[in-house]
């Protein structure tokens, strides 16, 4: 009995040795921007709505416009049809996904306008969005349509009933803390000026300080982006977060060394080194610009997530870490849902930010034509 004891005592206190087991990474922050509550996307590829989201329900905080939770899938619902349009006039050989880049949001809310969330919900199934089944559905019937050689004048209202089916109907008129509004004159309300937002790459494939169209399969809108040094997005980034502005990031998180439950991620020098093994703060790649442009060359690189930078911190070992606000909700999050990058991991899984005009350094505005 004795001998049973001792071994149980010896089980149980290694258990807790290994539970009370330090983080690698000992965070601090050192700056951080106001913002909202982190949502979570659910089963669906429309990480660029809940980022974008997140970023201009941040913009009116800073504007002093107040607190709103504002509604990701009337965006989503609104640019289905447009995909679609582009997808039969292109007989089929543009993208038809359910990805998308920050533009897109800004390029929902100048036409169509926005709705706070609890006008349009978009039907989530028990609290949790999925659109795989949609999406099969659109595609196959987007692919039947082309198969017909022929245009009938139905196929779009099929389409946007199939829409309102899975998503629900888009409110023409709304009633909203008091008021009555329509989607454009809710949004005219909110004061945002889609103008005022820039979108930024780095690939030394074209030429720098130059505006280049983005060759991502998500760019289904063949929008440009200014193309510059991997250096000047950190001066952006780093003057935005210095200044109360945050960061819309688009980038990669599939691959190796985003750590989904430690909450960080980083580019360690030696790749096969195990996790668990680890007992300080990874040793970090220098990234170049031609490492950059190898790893997107490859597809190693992709653009298969946006993100919501709020801030900068740092570990104990001073290495800087951009403060990274997800849409894969909270729960059995480690830092709530958010995640700390390191400035290597940015600088290498970087494909492009969207920042507000006035958090770009004057000596980067002044070489945009």
């Amino acid at each position: 009995m004795k001998k049973f004891l001792l071994v149980t005592l010896a089980l149980f206190f290694t258990i807790n040795a290994q539970e009370e087991k330090k983080d690698i990474h000992q965070f601090k922050m050192i700056n951080e921007v106001k913002t909202t509550s982190v949502k979570d996307q659910g089963s669906t590829g429309t990480c660029w709505a809940f980022a974008a989201t997140s970023y201009f329900e941040t913009e009116l905080l800073r504007m002093g416009k107040g607190e709103y939770d504002l509604s990701e899938m009337f965006v989503v619902r609104n640019a289905y049809p447009l995909k679609a349009e582009k997808y039969i006039r292109r007989h089929g050989t543009s993208n038809f996904s359910q990805g998308g880049q920050a533009h897109d949001v800004l390029m929902i809310y100048k036409n169509n306008g926005i709705v706070p969330e609890e006008i349009y919900a978009g039907n989530p199934i028990e609290g949790r969005h999925n659109h795989n089944e949609l999406e099969y559905v659109m595609k196959g019937m987007l692919d039947g349509v082309l198969a017909g050689r022929k245009l009938t004048d139905k196929w779009d209202d099929a389409l946007s009933s199939t829409l309102d089916a899975y998503l629900g109907d888009i409110p023409e008129e709304f009633s909203f803390n008091g008021n009555n509004y329509s989607p454009k004159s809710f949004f005219d309300e909110l004061g945002i000026n889609p103008d005022d937002y820039i979108e930024f790459t780095s690939y030394n494939n074209r030429n720098y300080y130059d505006w280049i169209e983005l060759e991502i399969p998500d760019n289904w809108t063949n929008d440009k982006y200014f193309n510059i040094p991997m250096n000047d997005i950190l001066e952006i980034m780093d003057n935005a977060l210095s200044n109360g502005y945050s960061i819309c990031w688009d980038g990669d998180s599939g691959k190796d060394h985003f750590y989904r439950n430690e909450g960080y991620a980083v580019i360690p020098v030696d790749d096969e080194e195990k996790l668990e093994d680890r007992t300080e703060p990874e040793k970090e790649k220098e990234i170049t610009e031609d490492l950059r442009i190898e790893a997107f060359n490859s597809f190693d690189v992709t653009d298969d997530h946006l993100m919501h930078i709020v801030g900068t911190a740092e570990n104990q070992n001073r290495t800087k870490f951009y403060y990274t606000k997800n849409s894969w909700g909270t729960k059995d999050k480690k830092y709530d849902g958010y995640w700390y990058m390191s400035e290597a991991y940015v600088k290498l899984k970087t494909v492009a930010i969207m920042v507000h005009k006035n958090a770009v350094p004057k000596f980067i505005l002044g070489k945009m034509k």
